[in-house]
């Protein structure tokens, strides 16, 4: 489990260190607290900061529960994919939005295969309780 932790822990310095770079976009672009828009860089910025949030959601527990029925290596592995598709997908966002895809993919396909992962293992290993 120690792998799973630490791809969580950097899971979640990954989302804080977008979360600085929105910080400095709104100084550079000078798009002040509360708005959300502005600059286009600073919004491709918010929005690559918004959308891993909405990915770190799913992703945290998905990694735990699917370490309970599979190897918590491989599961850590699909973590590592994750994070790296979040840099790929920050980026391409961050120069072209429209180049996104790539990005996205390598982080959602790990979350949706972990929670794959979860519901065989409840029907497989589930039934072992």
């Amino acid at each position: 489990m120690m792998w799973i932790d630490l791809v969580a822990v950097l899971a979640v310095l990954q989302f804080i260190a977008f979360g600085v770079m929105v910080g400095g976009a709104r100084g550079k672009y000078g798009v002040h607290a509360p708005a959300t828009s502005g600059h286009p860089q600073f919004e491709r910025m918010y929005r690559v900061h918004m959308n891993t949030l909405e990915l770190l959601v799913p992703l945290l527990p998905a990694m735990y529960l699917a370490a309970r029925y599979w190897s918590p290596s491989l599961v850590a592995l699909g973590g590592a994919v994750y994070l790296v598709g979040r840099l790929v997908y920050w980026r391409a966002y961050s120069k072209d939005p429209a180049s996104r895809t790539l990005g996205f993919a390598l982080s959602i396909f790990p979350i949706l295969a972990m929670l794959l992962a979860v519901l065989v293992g409840l029907v497989l290993k589930g039934s072992a309780y």
